[in-house]
């Protein structure tokens, strides 16, 4: 039987109300298939919110791309990714919904699988990413697209 990791302690507790929020919007344009780093942008948006704790929240408004927070030092991670995704939800599959082209339907799955939003907490002012962590739009369609990114903190 392997054993259980171990729980620390929880440390750095803070409650307190929810006094403000902020939301905005921007967009990324792709150069079709991969990741990229919109890490930057988020952190901008959180600067000019003022807010020093609290969630902040982003948002893709499409289908068939998505977000995920990944390592920010190797590419070859994201490399490694997309083989995995191109593994896992491959074009010319016999799909049923081809209408827009043989990356549309596996561009929905691999959107299914990772996620349209993620959220970062705040602390001290700055997102509460780890040391090799980055918040990434993936795009899946083989073509170049203009995604819109919704953002919203909560906080004070």
């Amino acid at each position: 039987m392997r054993q259980a990791g171990k729980i620390g302690a929880i440390e750095g507790f803070a409650s307190g109300p929810v006094t403000r929020q902020a939301s905005a919007r921007f967009t990324v344009s792709t150069p079709g298939q991969g990741f990229t780093d919109v890490t930057s942008a988020v952190a901008a948006f959180v600067r000019e919110s003022g807010l020093q704790t609290g969630l902040v929240t982003v948002f893709c408004r499409h289908t068939s791309a998505s977000l995920t927070i990944q390592e920010n030092a190797d590419p070859d991670v994201q490399t490694d990714l997309m083989t995995a995704l191109d593994g896992l939800a491959p074009r010319h599959a016999g799909y049923v919904h081809g209408m827009e082209g043989p990356d549309d339907m596996p561009a929905h799955i691999r959107t299914m699988v990772t996620d349209s939003s993620v959220s970062i907490p705040l602390i001290d002012g700055r997102l509460g990413l780890g040391t090799w962590q980055g918040i990434y739009l993936i795009e899946h369609r083989d073509r170049g697209h203009r995604r819109e990114l919704l953002l919203s903190v909560l906080g004070t």
